[in-house]
């Protein structure tokens, strides 16, 4: 059998071909929205990351880690012990996302994105609310506006201050809920039960107050009303006595009055069946009925 000579101009396109093939996948790298990536060469790691888009060509030998540097958000959970000693729960959230330009310094120092979080984050998070702590007298202070206020301050600066250089920004810190132990949750109930028991008898205790002003007012024009009457009844009694004393005075001067008067009683006696006979003295100057009680 003769040998089949093949040309080496089919063997080379046969070998670029087999090569294509082979890293044709690996001549271009696609990098999704909203991430970066990073490549490492052998083990080194890349200056430059690789923002969204598509990449070609690239070094087929590279091997590639992704980073999702969009806006995030860590809900965390802790006990906090205040300065008697009591030991609060406290939520909070901390929203941040990964600086694109340090993604390959977080590649080389920290790792992957989930060991951003669990190397710095919670860590230094934890120890921010411990310190904050330290700075309340109370557990319930925990409660105050002011309180709270200072400790998301405090926080956002401390996690800024030390995230900022491993390739993290932070953008708020904010307080979800804090929970007081048990015993204190129900002093603080009992406590404003009492003060809501005061408030409902001061109120009580105010109307009281009133209707008492409203009745001495009433009764105080009532009195004032009686006197007034008073004093009128007795203007007019002081005017019918003196009406009284002028008539008595005007019939004691006159002598007529008192002989219309015998006359008056004279008449009302003639009508009595049973009376006897009078006897006038007309002699006298002023003759009056004389009643005879003799036979």
């Amino acid at each position: 059998m003769e040998n089949i000579k093949i040309p080496k101009s089919l063997i080379f396109i046969s070998v670029i071909v087999v090569i294509f093939l082979w890293f044709g996948s690996s001549l271009y790298q696609k990098v999704p929205a909203g991430y970066v990536a990073v490549a490492t060469l052998f083990g080194e790691v890349q200056a430059d990351p690789y923002e969204e888009g598509l990449h070609i060509p690239v070094n087929p030998f590279y091997e590639w880690y992704f980073y999702d540097v969009r806006q995030k958000s860590h809900l965390e959970e802790a006990n906090v012990p205040s300065q008697d000693q009591l030991q609060t729960k406290i939520q909070v959230s901390v929203q941040f996302r990964l600086e694109k330009d340090s993604a390959p310094m977080i590649l080389k120092e920290t790792g992957q994105a989930q060991d951003v979080l669990r190397v710095h984050i919670v860590p230094k998070l934890r120890s921010l609310l411990r310190e904050q702590g330290k700075a309340i007298k109370r557990a319930e202070d925990f409660f105050l506006e002011k309180t709270q206020q200072n400790m998301q301050t405090s926080l956002l600066e401390g996690l800024r201050d030390y995230l900022g250089t491993k390739g993290v920004n932070v953008g708020a810190v904010l307080i979800r809920d804090i929970s007081l132990p048990p015993f204190i949750i129900r002093a603080i109930e009992s406590k404003k039960e009492r003060e809501q028991e005061v408030e409902k008898q001061k109120a009580e205790l105010k109307r009281f107050k009133t209707e008492q002003q409203q009745k001495v007012a009433l009764a105080k024009a009532e009195s004032e009303a009686a006197k007034e009457q008073a004093a009128k009844m007795m203007v007019l009694a002081d005017a019918q006595a003196y009406e009284i004393e002028k008539i008595n005075t005007a019939i004691g001067n006159n002598p007529n009055y008192v002989k219309l008067q015998a006359l008056e009683a004279l008449k009302a006696i003639s009508k009595d069946p049973a009376s006897k006979i009078y006897f006038m003295n007309g002699d006298s100057p002023s003759p009056l009925p004389l009643l005879n009680i003799g036979n």
